[in-house]
């Protein structure tokens, strides 16, 4: 363990001080597992379509991108660093490649204009039974597209471009100051949509409030989920697609 730490400090050393090409293709193979970690995660909220291999790429290019801003004199290790930049490279590149393929957004619009006619019909969010036979889509078909089009929406409000500048964003919660941070106005409306939503998830029940927050916020899988509730991937997946129902219409107030 102590001659892997030795290894690791010299690579640090090569690649800072002597820009070597060799060390740096090395610290990528160290850290990989970061890219890996955030790969995976965020995977689980992307529809089938999108290629992993394109996410995986994307985090690489953030991995690179952190080895070449760290400052090793900065209180701060490289994991932590390293997982921001890896993960809001990841998100942003998603953005710009506009990943919700475009029958996902056609099958989204028909989903929202059924749901909101049961809305006004029975005065209640409707169920994804309801809508799915109002649409003649099966069940799951409209949980799956809910949950795409929730985890698009939840990406445009973390970060929209300034108008009449050039888009420079760090991804989604990014934090660590840099050139490419939001100003202080842009923070305070990302603060006030944060805690419109929060309030709206309120709203929710105990378990519903617990699929979102370990769904979106720790981002584990609906399988992951049911092992830590105790209860069956389907029944998480409707308590999800419920949940979502309830929070649609803050949602798309906020990124509107």
């Amino acid at each position: 363990m102590h001659g892997s730490v030795t290894h690791e400090n010299e690579l640090w050393e090569k690649w800072v001080n002597d820009g070597n090409s060799d060390a740096v293709n090395e610290l990528v193979q160290v850290y990989d597992y970061l890219v890996s970690f955030h790969v995976q995660r965020i995977s689980a909220h992307l529809p089938k379509s999108v290629c992993k291999d394109d996410v995986r790429s994307l985090g690489l290019l953030g991995l690179y991108d952190a080895l070449r801003k760290f400052d090793v004199n900065r209180d701060l290790k490289f994991d932590t660093y390293a997982s921001f930049r890896i993960r809001g490279s990841i998100i942003d590149g998603l953005r710009k490649e506009d990943w919700l393929p475009r029958s996902v957004r056609d099958k989204s619009k028909k989903v929202e204009a059924a749901a909101e006619e049961l809305e006004q019909h029975y005065k209640r969010p409707p169920t994804s039974g309801e809508v799915a036979e109002k649409t003649s889509m099966s069940k799951r078909e409209v949980e799956e597209v809910m949950k795409d089009t929730l985890f698009a929406n939840v990406l445009s409000m973390e970060e929209k471009p300034k108008e009449g500048k050039e888009e420079h964003k760090e991804g989604i919660g990014y934090s660590i100051p840099d050139q490419g941070a939001l100003s202080p106005t842009e923070r305070i409306i990302q603060k006030e949509n944060y805690q419109e939503l929060a309030e709206q998830i309120k709203n929710l029940n105990e378990k519903e409030q617990l699929v979102v927050s370990l769904f979106y916020t720790k981002e584990l899988t609906l399988t992951e989920i049911g092992e830590i509730m105790e209860l069956t991937t389907s029944r998480i997946s409707q308590i999800h697609a419920r949940a979502l129902f309830k929070l649609r219409h803050s949602l798309i107030e906020i990124v509107s």
